[in-house]
Formats: structure tokens, C-alpha cells, sequence
């Protein structure tokens, strides 16, 4: 699990430094996720120490959502005085979110030979 917790701060620490030093208009922690899953797709596999640190940082997601959400509660009067954009920005993002899921569930089952049809076998039913 160290080895784990290891291999995603390396990721984090070498997004950041690349966006530093190429002055790139994205967060730091994305490029290194982005450069993990590359490596991830070449590997072919998910190192076990990886496999558990990353499950066990996901069983506890929420709590790393409690800082976002008391930075934002600071700016309270502004969320307040501003909210049309806020509204909009989460329903448009839950919109995009959903199709693009739903078209990449598609894709994937396409791809993989699976029926794209709920139907239900007649002998389960």
C-alpha cells in the first residue's frame, strides 16, 4: 500500500512540476493522473500495492470532499449573489457527465461483443 500511496504522489509531484515548467493551463494532480492511466493502459495491469491504496482512498472519498465544500461555504455571500452560474454549471455538468458515461458504456459494450439491448432471456424471466 506504501508503494501505492508512493506511486500517486510521484504522479501528482511530476504533473505539477510539468505544468510548472511547460506553463500549462491545467491542474498539476490531473496531468499526473492523466500520465498515470497512459502508464496504467502500457502496463496493462494495476500493481497490487496501487490496487489497494486506491481502493482504500475511494472507500473514504467523502472526506476529501469536506475541505472543497468549507472553501466554498467561505464564500457563502457570493454563491448567494451569484447562483444562476452555479446552478447551471452542476446541472450542465451531470448532463455531460451522464451521456458521456452512457456513451462510453456503449462503446465499451460494443466492443466487447455484448448485446446492447435490456432483453431479458426468456429462461430468466
Amino acid at each position: 500500500m506504501i508503494q501505492g500511496l508512493t506511486l500517486l504522489f510521484l504522479m501528482q509531484l511530476l504533473g505539477e512540476g510539468l505544468v510548472f515548467w511547460l506553463h500549462l493551463p491545467l491542474p498539476g494532480p490531473l496531468l499526473g493522473m492523466l500520465i498515470l492511466a497512459g502508464w496504467l493502459v502500457r502496463r496493462g495491469a494495476v500493481p497490487e500495492g496501487l490496487r489497494q491504496a486506491s481502493g482504500g482512498l475511494l472507500q473514504h472519498l467523502m472526506l476529501l470532499f469536506i475541505p472543497a465544500v468549507a472553501g466554498v461555504m467561505m464564500h457563502f455571500g457570493r454563491v448567494a449573489h451569484e447562483w444562476l452560474p452555479f446552478l447551471a454549471a452542476g446541472i450542465g455538468g451531470a448532463a455531460v457527465t451522464l451521456v458521456v458515461t452512457a456513451l462510453t458504456l456503449r462503446w465499451m459494450l460494443r466492443r466487447s461483443g455484448q448485446p446492447l439491448t435490456d432483453d431479458v432471456p426468456e429462461e430468466a424471466a
